[in-house]
């Protein structure tokens, strides 16, 4: 391919605008157009699993699963989750997932989980009392 003499790429860029004032309108959709179509829906949030769940909770129990269980800090509290609600467990560890809480050991665990594992983890873990 040749490229273009200096004028001739003045004159196509002189004209340009030009082209785009003497360009014909664009009219109104007809009247009896279709409707454009709605969005989908937004997929339904797997349902758990609570055997699955069992399965994957055995890194969870480092931590949540230790009575008494206290690190170096004495500030530091570590949270039971058995027996807390399904729909908290799901958001928690979704915004874990996603950057949105800020714990670096609980943000590194949730990386590895899916949507499904999320759901079968809180099906589990609400399951106990």
């Amino acid at each position: 391919m040749r490229p273009l003499p200096f004028a001739v790429c003045l004159a196509l860029a002189a004209t340009l605008p030009m082209a785009a004032l003497t360009a014909p309108q664009q009219s109104a959709p007809p009247v009896d157009a279709p409707a454009p179509a709605a969005e989908p829906a937004a997929p339904a949030a797997p349902t758990g699993n609570a055997e699955a769940g069992r399965t994957l909770s055995y890194t969870c129990q480092g931590c949540h699963g230790v009575t008494g269980y206290k690190n170096a800090y004495p500030s530091y509290h570590v949270p039971r989750i058995g027996g807390q609600s399904s729909e908290y467990l799901v958001q928690a560890l979704t915004e874990y997932r996603e950057g949105k809480r800020k714990h670096p050991t609980m943000q590194a665990q949730s990386q590895s989980f899916s949507e499904q594992d999320i759901a079968d983890l809180a099906a589990y873990l609400s399951s106990l009392k």
